[in-house]
């Protein structure tokens, strides 16, 4: 599926990454039923960031005080840089739009992504030296906690 950019068409790309999210979302739960566990992860921190950018198109006028300017993104093509962010939702800037959001669920959802992220590229252990999870166990249930969030927040889509 080709998303579309938020400068071509703000709300199908809104609904494009609506629906990303959900496939993500069930890809997570498909993969820890599976014992996947950390493609698990992945998918769960896609699925949130998915939801982020389709979410920012909403608040893109008050992020645009945060993210002013433009961004080059190719020899003859110029866009504004809060668009820029809402269509790549850079890992580094997923904190601060979450923040500017201000929405208390969805940031603990993302400091959880964001666990569950860096958790992916290094695992668990039980000495916690290295990642933030000693039991599989606790992994489980923050992989849930951002799949059920995304269904939850996305019920009213309607899968197409």
């Amino acid at each position: 599926m080709e998303v579309v950019k938020p400068w071509v068409d703000a709300k199908k790309y809104q609904g494009d990454r609506f629906k990303e999210a959900l496939y993500e979302a069930e890809l997570a739960e498909r993969f820890l039923n599976d014992g996947l566990l950390r493609n698990s992860a992945g998918k769960a921190y896609q699925a949130l960031k998915a939801y982020v950018a389709g979410l920012a198109i909403d608040y893109r006028d008050l992020l645009l005080q945060y993210y002013p300017g433009k961004r080059t993104i190719s020899a003859n093509k110029v866009v504004e840089r809060v668009d820029w962010i809402i269509a790549i939702m850079p890992s580094s800037k997923l904190r601060e739009v979450v923040a500017i959001i201000n929405d208390n669920e969805l940031r603990l959802a993302t400091e959880i992504a964001l666990n569950l992220h860096e958790f992916q590229y290094n695992g668990y252990d039980k000495d916690s030296e290295i990642s933030r999870y000693s039991r599989e166990e606790f992994v489980k249930k923050d992989i849930m906690f951002v799949v059920d969030f995304i269904r939850r927040r996305l019920s009213n889509i309607k899968e197409s």
